[in-house]
């Protein structure tokens, strides 16, 4: 083996990984035994496809707490959904943020995400694709999805989970590589959520960086008031 396949050798092993994950078609078994043997090289990897969507959505993080959040940074509350190893809760920690919580679907994910010492909670076995019956609603000032909207794991319509345990003017900051966005209508399924009344766009980059080999869309959402149903007051 010559010194260049040497070098690109694990580069190769990484992006496999990669796409393996894309063509499970969101079936939490098959992901959760894909992770559970991915996750003590799933850093290395992310770092051989030039992964720069944890950065990003933290930053973004950052822009929309201090243009819209009143209060300290240590005193937000943060859901870091799908939060793999806790690349994304890193970030944040740096930026100043100190109360985020992170759940995953793979157990051994969460663990490493435990490991950094910047959650207050990590919990793994956590499917997106289904209700968070352990998170109450209306309970985080920003909740950031980085990594998790792509092909072969959360549909779309996640988006409402994620809304429902945000708090009223609370905002969703969320990645979808280029190719998810497209194959999954996504932009049609924000439309259908923003006329429900779940999610406000309010923000979105096209075409920023993501991996080496495709950029991702970065949106921020606003979570409305919810307006109370109007009472009948005649006698």
């Amino acid at each position: 083996m010559n010194t260049l396949d040497r070098q690109t050798a694990p580069d190769q092993a990484a992006r496999e990984r990669m796409k393996a994950s894309h063509d499970l078609d969101g079936d939490a078994v098959r992901l959760a035994h894909l992770y559970r043997g991915w996750a003590s090289a799933f850093d290395q990897d992310q770092a051989r496809v030039g992964y720069c969507g944890p950065l990003i959505v933290a930053e973004l993080a950052g822009a929309v707490q201090t243009a819209y959040l009143a209060g300290q940074r240590n005193a937000i509350a943060i859901l870091d959904a799908g939060c793999g190893t806790g690349l994304v809760g890193v970030e944040l920690e740096r930026l100043g943020f100190r109360l985020i919580d992170g759940f995953d679907l793979s157990e051994e994910m969460a663990e490493k995400a435990r490991q950094t010492g910047v959650y207050r909670h990590a919990r793994g076995y956590v499917d997106l694709n289904g209700q968070l019956s352990d998170y109450p609603s209306a309970s985080y000032d920003l909740t950031v999805c980085c990594g998790v909207l792509t092909l072969g794991h959360v549909r779309p319509d996640g988006l409402r989970e994620l809304a429902r345990v945000t708090r009223p003017n609370g905002f969703v900051i969320a990645s979808t590589r280029k190719s998810y966005a497209e194959t999954t209508f996504f932009e049609d399924q924000v439309r259908c959520l923003q006329d429900e009344g779940v999610l406000l766009p309010a923000q979105c980059l096209s075409n920023g960086r993501y991996v080496a080999e495709e950029d991702a869309h970065y949106w921020v959402f606003r979570v409305p008031e919810k307006v109370s149903a109007p009472t009948d007051e005649r006698p």
